[in-house]
């Protein structure tokens, strides 16, 4: 039985010049496309069924980093992803927790 988990992407990139700018926001297209949401500004993450979804999509996330800047991967367990604590602001739509009947084949 696989598990859901949680690719969790966290990135600075410069953005002084116009080809920094283009990078940056190639690489927030990639994630978006890849099935990412903004959980808050420079953090990505996407659910995974299972740890060979989650090697398939850090292998994607290889092919695809910017040439510059700090951009680091952290995978965790639906479990883990559920105690996260809010400490200020709202709760989101991204904070729910999800369950196998939101899966969707595309």
């Amino acid at each position: 039985m696989n598990r859901f988990m949680r690719l969790v992407v966290l990135f600075d990139l410069p953005v002084k010049t116009k080809k920094q700018r283009h990078d940056a926001t190639a690489f927030r297209n990639f994630l978006l496309k890849d099935g990412y949401y903004m959980l808050q500004y420079s953090v990505y993450v996407r659910v995974c069924n299972g740890a060979d979804a989650v090697q398939k999509h850090r292998a994607r996330l290889q092919d695809h980093l910017p040439d510059n800047g700090a951009v680091r991967v952290m995978v965790i367990t639906e479990k883990q992803y559920e105690s996260i604590e809010i400490l200020v602001g709202n709760l989101t739509m991204a904070d729910q927790a999800f369950s196998s009947n939101q899966l969707t084949v595309l």
